[in-house]
């Protein structure tokens, strides 16, 4: 055993390989994405990596290999476990023969989602059992736990991960890569009555589940993760806390200032770990839970008070106690104690007497697309293409989400992976003289949108589809996939076309043009707005971050007249106005071009200079 300084999906990826984790698939999304990432980097040489094309092949592909007896673990964000319920919801029921373990990373905030969803509703819904680490140590231990428990049963597993976990550090102990597990499937053997689902075999699957999930109830009781802390204390009488995942580490800390109280820890949110929370309820009378996000336990402590007719008043986010969305923080668990506790005024109070550095306000920083993007320029062609005419702009999860923001404004729609492309038939089908475009990326196009284009043609739609090619998925870190050319396993394999499949699916109308080049590009777009049918426009130009130009513009003060249509065309954070004189910052520019090709007068070029 060593000690090292971990991120706690780093924590979590060394867990697994420390339980002998043979494949990894998944899909990347924050606050999930470096699970997989260090495992690439630190697997042996038999644990097999991949990005799959998105979350519901990333479960299949793991079934399959669990099948097989190996340890597996599939990693998503919250919003992917919606992708993935398909195959997971009867995986539940054919179980599996490995080891495998469903990595959800939850999303409280949100911070970078379009959802505040608890994989811990999910876990129950799907009759699955879930870990709930309440730390970095914990996620690193509890993982190792979470495969034992799913080999033993016969079933995947959640380990349901959330931000502050995912992305907070931690100086923690591992174990020396000579204590790691080495885990040799068996193979996959035949058995028609084990792994083809039939309604008949689900029947009495279902009654198996049931009867497993009550087993482990009792099982999670005893289970050294779940804790019941100061059960005897007397500080603050018949008063007790209930807590997990990353808010339990909040509560330990207030409660370092306020006082001691009962506690009780959850981290097995299902099954419920039951005789554990009776013991915790007896001789109390008032309880507060604090979690995230949803009144997960604060449900089943109500449920658990009426099975056993305990008088235990519960408060939490049903009651008003605790707010009822967003992420907790130290300051907001910390005030919610003290109110329970009835001591706000003494909390206060002994904040007051601390000596804390007076924090500078941060500054409001909106989140607007890269200078230099060529997503930019793609969406400043379509607008100027279609200026005057009654169109619908629908967006997309990624990047080019963030063309929503003035002076672009963009993004009329944006709903989901791939929605986009649904959204533009179902309004065509309503208002027929409305030109509809759907915006995907090429990561996204691979993910979640052909299946949209085969509808678009097979139930002749009028649209265009508007392919932002930039060679990676950027917003998540910038991971290989189907079009880079490359594998999370570091192979170099052929690059599939996405005008190939366009063309196959039966468009006609299929142009790849470069987005920075201004006028071709409005003009492609005339072009295709024009044609009857599915359209589709591939915008090819690397993502600013992988290919960075060392030449920055500059204006002409001599010529400028200060006309500001750059500023107010494009919104590229390059372009500043300093003693009010448009401007240049070079830290930023990548030279990509676009602002000097909308100067009405030519003012802008490398160094200053312009076209005369």
């Amino acid at each position: 055993m060593h000690q090292e300084f971990l991120m706690g999906n780093e924590a979590i990826a060394m867990g697994a390989m420390a339980a002998g984790v043979n494949l990894v698939a998944g899909y990347p999304g924050t606050p999930s994405t470096e699970v997989l990432e260090t495992v690439a980097k630190g697997r042996s040489r038999d644990t097999y990596v991949e990005w799959s094309i998105n979350e519901k092949v990333a479960m299949e592909v793991g079934a399959g290999a669990a099948y097989c007896g190996a340890r597996v673990m599939v990693t998503m964000k919250q919003v992917g476990l919606n992708v993935a319920a398909d195959p997971l919801m009867s995986l539940e029921y054919i179980g599996v023969k490995g080891g495998m373990v469903v990595l959800v990373a939850d999303d409280p905030g949100p911070i970078s989602s379009q959802t505040e969803q608890d994989t811990r509703h999910f876990s129950r819904f799907s009759k699955l059992p879930c870990f709930d680490p309440s730390t970095v140590q914990e996620a690193y231990d509890m993982i190792q736990d979470a495969f034992e428990f799913s080999e033993k049963y016969g079933t995947p597993v959640f380990f349901r991960s959330t931000t502050r976990v995912s992305h907070g550090y931690a100086d923690i102990t591992v174990k020396d890569k000579n204590e790691y597990k080495h885990i040799a499937p068996e193979g996959f053997v035949k058995d028609t009555k084990r792994w083809v689902i039939f309604p008949k075999l689900s029947y009495q699957a279902h009654i198996n589940i049931e009867a497993r999930n009550k087993e482990l109830s009792k099982v999670f009781s005893s289970y050294e993760k779940n804790l019941l802390l100061n059960k005897d204390s007397r500080e603050y009488p018949n008063r007790g806390i209930a807590t997990g995942g990353f808010s339990y580490s909040y509560s330990i800390e207030a409660l370092k200032t306020l006082g001691q109280v009962p506690l009780l820890k959850v981290s097995t949110p299902h099954p419920f770990p039951e005789e554990l929370a009776v013991k915790f309820l007896t001789g109390l009378d008032e309880v507060l839970c604090l979690e995230e996000l949803d009144p997960v336990i604060e449900r089943e402590l109500i449920y658990i008070c009426g099975k056993y007719r305990l008088p235990v008043k519960i408060y939490g986010k049903l009651t008003g106690n605790v707010p009822p969305a967003g992420e907790n923080t130290l300051d907001s668990v910390y005030k919610c104690i003290a109110n329970f506790l009835g001591v706000e005024q003494e909390a206060e109070a002994a904040l007051n007497e601390q000596d804390l550095a007076e924090m500078p306000e941060l500054p409001v920083r909106p989140p607007v697309l890269c200078a230099g993007c060529p997503h930019r320029a793609a969406f400043y062609a379509v607008k100027v293409a279609m200026k005057g005419k009654k169109t619908i702009f629908c967006g997309d999860i990624g990047c080019y989400t963030m063309g929503n923001a003035m002076p672009l404004d963009m993004v009329d729609t944006c709903l989901c992976m791939g929605a986009g492309l649904g959204i533009a038939q179902g309004v065509n089908h309503i208002e027929p003289d409305t030109s509809c475009f759907a915006f995907v990326g090429d990561s996204t196009f691979f993910a979640a949108s052909i299946t949209g284009v085969i509808n678009a043609v097979y139930n002749q739609a009028n649209m265009t589809l508007i392919v932002l090619d930039n060679s990676t998925t950027a917003m998540t870190g910038h991971q290989p996939h189907p079009g880079t050319g490359q594998t999370m396993m570091g192979e170099v394999v052929a690059k599939i076309s996405i005008e190939g499949i366009l063309k196959g699916i039966g468009l006609e109308f299929v142009k790849t043009v470069n987005p920075l080049d201004h006028k071709a590009a409005v003009r492609t777009v005339q072009e295709a707005a024009a044609q009857p049918g599915v359209k589709a426009i591939i915008f090819k130009s690397p993502c600013i971050a992988l290919v960075k130009s060392d030449k920055s513009l500059q204006v002409n003060q001599s010529r400028c007249i200060n006309c500001h249509k750059c500023i107010k065309e494009i919104g590229c954070p390059a372009l500043i106005i300093r003693d009010n004189q448009v401007m240049i910052d070079d830290s930023l520019c990548t030279g990509c071009g676009l602002c000097s090709q909308i100067c009405p007068i030519e003012a802008i070029g490398i160094g200053g200079e312009s076209d005369e």
